[in-house]
C-alpha cells in the first residue's frame, strides 16, 4: 500500500489517509480481500500517532470500505463492479471540483482545462 502524508498541506493526516485508501480501492490498487497494514505497522511506517491511523480505519469501516475480522487484520470489503466504477467517478469528481474552480478563476475554458488534464494523464502513462 502506497501512502504519502503531507503534514504541511493543511489537510488532517487521518483525512489524507482516508482519501488515499479510498482512491486505491476505487482505482483497483487495493482489491476486495486485500489485507490492510495494522494500525501499529502503518503508524511506524508513516511516523503518525496510532490513534490517527485508528481513526482513519474506523471512518473507512463506517463507510463500508474496510471490514474488520475479529482477531485478524482489516481487509478491503467486497464491492460490485458497478459500485467500483461509481466510486472511481465520485473520487475523480471530488478531486477535480476545486481544480474546476481554479480554472474558472483563471479564465481557462473547459476545453482548455480538459486538454491540460488529458496531457497530464498521458504524461503519467509514459
Amino acid at each position: 500500500m502506497l501512502i504519502a502524508i503531507d503534514l504541511h498541506s493543511g489537510v488532517p493526516a487521518y483525512r489524507q489517509l482516508v482519501d488515499q485508501i479510498r482512491l486505491q480501492v476505487a482505482g483497483g490498487r487495493l482489491r476486495s480481500g486485500d489485507e490492510i497494514p495494522s494500525t501499529r505497522a502503518l503508524s511506524a511506517e508513516l511516523g503518525l500517532n496510532p490513534m490517527t491511523i485508528s481513526r482513519a480505519y474506523a471512518f473507512l469501516e463506517d463507510e463500508g470500505v474496510l471490514e474488520r475480522r475479529p482477531g485478524l487484520s482489516l481487509v478491503v470489503r467486497a464491492r460490485s463492479g458497478a459500485t467500483s466504477a461509481a466510486a472511481r467517478e465520485a473520487q475523480l469528481t471530488r478531486a477535480l471540483r476545486p481544480l474546476a474552480s481554479v480554472a474558472r478563476q483563471l479564465g481557462i475554458s473547459g476545453e482548455q482545462a480538459g486538454e491540460t488534464l488529458r496531457r497530464l494523464v498521458d504524461e503519467d502513462e509514459k
